[in-house]
């Protein structure tokens, strides 16, 4: 996909996942901040029941669709998955908001050219949303077999999106994947169905209990995911927000994330952890975030038994030149709180994972 998500932790998903074990008891792995959905995912595998939130209604949707099983969507009235997906590709265009804003035709509706998506694409995208609304409002479609096909949907604008890595700008020429005919593709489903729930919004509501493993991956940086996939946002919350400027950014400041600013970062870190009622939270950070790892291992260790697991370097998130000849890589950390005696987590062999340990 020509997208690239922000701290994707799809290299390491597997190691996080075995960090918090195999389930016991009723408790859940809440995930709250899903993103892409891919350390739910490895939990899920692992046999973990899953809670997902994300402030962004296209983060849940597609992590949601990461744990659909087949007998979760059977697609009754359409016939199948399948049957389904070849329908909405067989739809002819409509040029509605997407067309309007972020394709060409923006110079007409904007007095700008948005190079987003070609018309012809973008007008694919205006026709299957609208229509997988019109199934939902018809009942033709349930709202786990709605959220899959708008995830569907959503990973064929990134396959054809004309962007260097992030819904942040769009490129002045036309790139080969820009180029390309948008077209949903099926995707493996599960096999077995997993317990899910799903929530959009502040992860400080984010239901948990104590017999729970909390997993948090907060925003590190100054990028603030709403404005930079605030295309994906808008497709998926299929509305028509006012938009305004060079990339047509929808309003997101009231999504701004107190993590992304060196001021408030630590303060808010510490809050959530401590806030958080599960006796077991694991918290990943990276060496490219605004507060020191030594900084936020002393917060941490007021808070409970901590040990620090490091799960090496993986690939920087790279928009541009300057950035690839500032640093290729960073260092990926895993801050793991017990706030009860247990014993801390072991780290299986050969799995790369390297631990500091400290006491309350």
């Amino acid at each position: 996909m020509s997208v690239r998500y922000i701290g994707s932790k799809a290299r390491v998903s597997g190691l996080i996942a075995d960090l918090a074990g195999s389930p016991s008891g009723t408790g859940v792995f809440v995930d709250g901040f899903c993103g892409t959905g891919v350390v739910a995912e490895a939990a899920a595998d692992q046999g973990w029941s899953v809670r997902l939130n994300d402030h962004l209604t296209s983060s849940a949707i597609t992590s949601a669709a990461r744990m659909v099983a087949y007998s979760d969507v059977p697609f009754t009235e359409l016939g199948g998955y399948e049957s389904a997906l070849r329908q909405l590709n067989e739809l002819p265009p409509v040029a509605g908001f997407i067309t309007a804003q972020y394709s060409p035709a923006s110079v007409g509706h904007a007095g700008l050219e948005r190079r987003y998506f070609t018309e012809a694409n973008a007008s694919r995208i205006d026709a299957i949303r609208a229509q997988i609304t019109a199934w939902r409002v018809n009942g033709a479609v349930g709202q786990l077999e709605e959220w899959l096909l708008i995830a569907d949907l959503l990973a064929a604008a990134n396959r054809v999106a004309n962007i260097a890595g992030t819904y942040g700008c769009f490129l002045r020429e036309w790139s080969s994947t820009g180029l390309r005919t948008l077209e949903l593709q099926p995707r493996t489903l599960r096999t077995r169905p997993v317990g899910m729930d799903v929530h959009i919004g502040d992860v400080a509501h984010v239901p948990a209990a104590s017999e729970d493993v909390v997993y948090f991956d907060p925003p590190y940086t100054k990028r603030q995911y709403a404005a930079y996939y605030h295309i994906l946002e808008t497709i998926a919350a299929d509305d028509r927000p006012k938009v305004d400027g060079v990339t047509g950014l929808r309003p997101w400041r009231h999504l701004a994330s107190d993590f992304c600013y060196r001021k408030r970062a630590l303060g808010a870190l510490t809050s959530l952890v401590r806030n958080c009622p599960a006796d077991r939270v694991l918290l990943s950070y990276s060496s490219e975030g605004h507060v020191a790892r030594e900084d936020l291992e002393a917060a941490l260790r007021n808070l409970g038994e901590l040990v620090v697991h490091s799960l090496g370097d993986i690939g920087r998130y790279r928009p541009n030149t300057a950035a690839v000849r500032k640093a290729d890589s960073v260092h990926e950390y895993v801050f793991e709180l017990r706030r009860t005696a247990q014993p801390l987590s072991t780290v299986p062999a050969g799995s790369g994972l390297l631990a500091t340990q400290g006491a309350a």
